[in-house]
């Protein structure tokens, strides 16, 4: 590429950017390098709860049903969702929680493979899904095990008495990125499914769920997808699996027709069946208003200038602050859009940028992590926010005794 094409490109990413960072209710004097934990606040879901509250909640009552939509809410916003990570519309749904939904599909795939005993993960995998598999495995009562491995021997661990892969596309401590068509392309040829989380690749660099042919995949919508506290998680099944499911949690909204109130329990076609109970309408709605930030963003252009923001304050941390070492891999196409460096005091280190404006966090025993979402950041944060972590570690402004003071979330 030529210098011109490069300032064009620079330009018009600048263009598309501020846009979308306009888009955002941002503290002032506030850099945001945490988005991969809890994204911020669009203008669009702070209008559209409150529509929901007054114009139809308040004044609907029950009707809003119907007449607001809030039944096709999953599906609606799962749609949404689905253009983000490279899958076809009808093959998503918005629905519980990252933890219930993983719990769904690694039924689903070991009913799939029930010949089978094993379910091999890694050990960057977040703990919540090694928990959730644990506690799965350990009610079959058939003798299934629990693989984990270390990341880098994912691959050779992939054998014939695999049921299925169970991964996280992004490490969550440092943001290493897992191939996942390599991945899946391998645990095919040895007749197991794929299945994956996306947690911290949703919303951050391009996901093509529906060209790797992953099986399924399960995804945070208040990290990258900015839908709020707790906000609905997401679910993803390979076009044509859905028939070959029957689930395990076998929920009215995921009957073929929950208003008829059969007895017995018919699953509805398609993702349609991996629906549980009754739709949080209010957290729904959030989510689904959060995402037309969206639009117009190409997931190519994001990472583009996720990349370029990682990367420049990768440059200035090491130049500024060589006591902190860098726990992220320094390739940029081999770690998602959050950066990480360990440093024996990272908690305290933390709190202290965190009062002076610059909100990460941290991940036990040492890691300052760093989010960099470019909706609503621009390379002058990254600079601003390494000199103000130089200047808390020159003049140890971190050594205080309320930062160092535990809180129950890191």
């Amino acid at each position: 590429m030529t210098e011109k094409h490069d300032q064009e490109t620079e330009t018009r990413l600048d263009t598309v950017f501020a846009a979308t960072r306009e888009m955002f209710e941002l503290p002032e004097g506030v850099i945001y390098l945490d988005g991969n934990s809890l994204g911020p606040l669009p203008v669009t879901a702070r209008r559209r709860v409150f529509d929901e509250i007054d114009a139809q909640w308040g004044a609907r009552l029950i009707k809003g049903w119907n007449e607001s939509g809030w039944i096709d809410l999953p599906q609606a916003t799962g749609a949404r969702i689905a253009a983000l990570v490279g899958a076809p519309k009808d093959s998503v749904v918005a629905c519980d929680s990252t933890s219930v939904n993983l719990f769904k599909v690694l039924s689903a795939a070991l009913q799939m493979r029930a010949d089978r005993r094993v379910l091999l993960s890694d050990s960057g995998n977040f703990p919540t899904d090694l928990y959730i598999a644990q506690g799965l495995l350990g009610r079959l009562d058939g003798g299934h095990e629990l693989k984990i491995v270390e990341p880098d021997a994912v691959a050779d661990a992939i054998d014939e008495n695999v049921a299925a892969l169970m991964l996280t596309e992004v490490d969550y401590r440092t943001g290493r990125l897992h191939d996942m068509a390599d991945l899946t392309e391998r645990a095919h040829d040895a007749g197991a499914l794929a299945v994956w989380d996306l947690a911290h690749s949703a919303g951050a660099l391009p996901v093509r769920l529906e060209e790797a042919g992953v099986d399924f995949a399960v995804g945070c919508g208040y990290k990258y997808l900015n839908g709020g506290p707790g906000a609905p998680a997401f679910l993803y099944l390979r076009p044509g699996l859905a028939a070959q499911i029957r689930p395990v949690l076998s929920g009215w909204m995921g009957h073929e027709a929950p208003f008829a109130f059969d007895t017995d329990y018919r699953p509805a076609p398609g993702i349609g069946r991996m629906l549980v109970g009754t739709p949080p309408v209010l957290a729904m709605a959030s989510l689904h208003a959060a995402l037309e930030v969206w639009d117009g963003v190409g997931m190519s252009d994001l990472r583009v200038r996720s990349i370029e923001l990682s990367q420049r304050f990768i440059a200035e941390v090491e130049k500024r602050c060589p006591e902190l070492v860098l726990a992220s891999p320094r390739d940029p196409h081999a770690r998602g859009s959050h950066v990480s460096f360990r440093f024996p005091q990272g908690y305290a280190v933390m709190q202290a940028l965190i009062s002076h404006g610059v909100i990460g966090d941290f991940r036990a025993p040492d890691l300052l992590r760093f989010g960099f979402a470019p909706l609503y950041l621009c390379p002058s944060d990254a600079v601003r926010a390494a000199e103000i972590l130089e200047a808390t570690l020159r003049d140890r402004l971190w050594d205080r005794p309320e930062f160092r003071q535990k809180m129950k979330v890191t």
